[in-house]
């Protein structure tokens, strides 16, 4: 496993650690039944914290993106068949989850956090439950991208062990013609030889 491969790895993995913390507030808003007051001001005191959070947090993660993204496209950059499929495919799925991202949870959480004045109690509401939808699709997304890299690195140590297979069985199959080869004939002497002789 090269640098490039474990960051890609550390960034997913960064970010589901903290989809999994948002998770134990999503799956409340996503599959409660019926959903209370409780858990409605459960999501938005989370939240709230979230998105309130220090410039340094929403700096590591838009750093961390940039470093998933970067990494996918230099190890993308080899433009072989197994970084064309399983690069190219994690980028994509890399990519779609930034742009939930950006275009789902961001507004979301601005809806929740700081509402306008014409924005209802059920329009948060519904804005929390969109979120939480997202941060599940993310998920499935961050998911994909660490099955690629799995499956990348299946790939290459089967391919590997392959290879040294096919030199095994060359190198036996050489060392067998060697044995079964007829012993060197003694010289043949020429006419010409026999008449000096």
């Amino acid at each position: 496993m090269g640098f490039r491969h474990a960051a890609v790895l550390g960034s997913v993995s960064f970010f589901l650690g903290i989809l999994f913390i948002c998770f134990n507030v999503d799956h409340k808003v996503l599959y409660a039944a019926p959903l209370t007051d409780k858990i409605v001001d459960d999501g938005f005191e989370f939240y709230t914290t979230f998105f309130n959070a220090p410039g340094a947090v929403k700096g590591l993660l838009h750093a961390m993106m940039g470093l998933g993204i970067l990494s996918l496209i230099s190890k993308l950059h080899n433009w072989d068949e197994s970084a064309l499929f399983f690069d190219g495919s994690s980028l994509g799925a890399f990519v779609c989850g930034v742009i939930l991202y950006a275009s789902v949870v961001v507004p979301a959480l601005r809806i929740i956090v700081t509402p306008l004045e014409s924005d209802t109690r059920q329009e948060r509401i519904e804005s929390l439950r969109i979120l939480a939808a997202a941060n599940t699709l993310i998920i499935i997304c961050l998911v994909a991208v660490l099955v690629m890299q799995a499956g990348q690195e299946y790939a290459q140590r089967y391919e590997a062990r392959e290879m040294l297979k096919l030199k095994e069985q060359e190198r036996k199959a050489a060392e067998a013609a060697g044995a079964t080869a007829p012993p060197d004939a003694p010289p043949t002497t020429s006419p010409e030889e026999k008449k000096n002789q």
